[in-house]
């Protein structure tokens, strides 16, 4: 059986299954899950907790004993199982297809895993486990959904922003400081909790309290190219230069966007469905929303003319080249960055000309290393 995390509680409400398997890549929402589990575990009597955590050389005999034992004390027993690497190999798949098939009212099982595939999801073990249980897929909150998020989280602790534009600022601003990592949200929710009595809160109560604590994804900011968002493409470029990433890894994954665009945009044109484009070029997720107005946004030449952009600032972030801006038109600036920036606006916003510095454009240098 599968179950959203939204449904979670009334599943709860009307009592636990034997199985439960949680999957997902988002750790907060994963362990929230998983607590309130353990807690109607415990108030159904499930007092005796086991742990295995599979690891090299696990011994899966141990995990199946667990489960098929009763307790020293005639408790039931909550059996957890945390596969971090959502690969338990043939012996565990052999162990948790038994497990499935061994589910008893005085052993509660709950397993743990990373985000899964699509053909891991097929496999016989994980449909034996979803079909002997619950599977609880934990979906990451993307990026437009995090100020209702937000909102949410400050009105179960029973604060709410202001009324209108200014609570829409907050919960902007928020989203904003915090971009790839829910777990700081979170944290930063609480600290308003703490800092403020329950009530409305205006924005410069949130901007005072809220720190900038995002953790930038060179992945991340494709989407933005794609949305058209050049306050957050910029945003994310300080932040990734900031935190020291590569310039070359971040250049790759732009390019690498640039080339299914003109792949995409070369097979639409000859008269081939975009969705089967989108599938053919392995675009899910948010991209495949965003793509159908990128593609509408940039030309053909505009594509070709970034990726020759994209050559000559491959050889700069490599050292080898000294190219300055002021050699030729077509040169990259002397800053690489600010050559990113630009090759990543002739998706974005096409018809904006060359690109000021980055620092230029932030209002002050690039960011301090932030601590992982």
């Amino acid at each position: 059986m599968q179950l959203r995390l939204d449904a979670l509680e009334a599943h709860l409400a009307k009592g636990l299954a034997g199985l439960y398997v949680v999957y997902g890549d988002e750790h907060l929402l994963a362990q929230e899950a998983c607590d309130r589990i353990r807690a109607t575990a415990r108030a159904a009597g499930f007092t005796d907790r086991s742990v295995f955590t599979v690891e090299r050389g696990f011994d899966w005999s141990s995990l199946l004993g667990a489960s098929q034992s009763m307790s020293l004390f005639g408790d039931r027993q909550l059996v957890e199982l945390r596969i971090p690497s959502g690969k338990p190999g043939k012996e565990g798949a052999d162990a948790l297809k038994a497990l499935a098939a061994a589910v008893s009212n005085d052993v509660l099982t709950m397993v743990t895993l990373p985000r899964l595939d699509a053909a891991t999801q097929k496999s016989a073990w994980f449909m034996a486990l979803a079909d002997a249980g619950v599977a609880l897929k934990i979906d990451p909150v993307e990026r437009t959904q995090l100020p209702n998020w937000v909102g949410q989280r400050l009105a179960a602790q029973g604060q709410r922003v202001a009324a209108g534009e200014e609570g829409r600022r907050a919960l902007a601003f928020v989203a904003e400081r915090v971009e790839g990592n829910l777990l700081a949200a979170h944290q930063e929710i609480q600290k308003l909790g703490l800092l403020y009595p329950a009530g409305s809160l205006s924005f410069d109560q949130v901007q005072d309290a809220v720190l900038n604590v995002a953790r930038y994804d060179v992945f991340k900011l494709n989407e933005a190219m794609l949305a058209g968002d050049v306050g957050r493409l910029s945003r994310m470029l300080d932040g990734l230069r900031g935190e020291g990433e590569a310039a070359v890894l971040v250049l790759w994954a732009v390019v690498e966007e640039v080339r299914t665009l003109l792949r995409i945009k070369r097979g639409v044109e000859a008269g081939k469905p975009l969705a089967m484009l989108v599938r053919e070029n392995r675009v899910w997720g948010p991209r495949e929303r965003l793509i159908g107005p990128a593609l509408a946004r940039v030309t053909e030449a505009a594509l070709e003319k970034a990726l020759a952009l994209a050559a000559r600032l491959d050889r700069q972030v490599k050292g080898l080249s000294g190219a300055t801006r002021g050699n030729h038109r077509n040169d990259p600036p002397p800053d690489p960055w600010d050559g990113l920036f630009e090759l990543a606006m002739t998706v974005a916003s096409p018809k904006t000309a060359v690109a000021p510095p980055l620092r230029a454009r932030s209002g002050a240098a690039a960011p301090a290393r932030r601590p992982v």
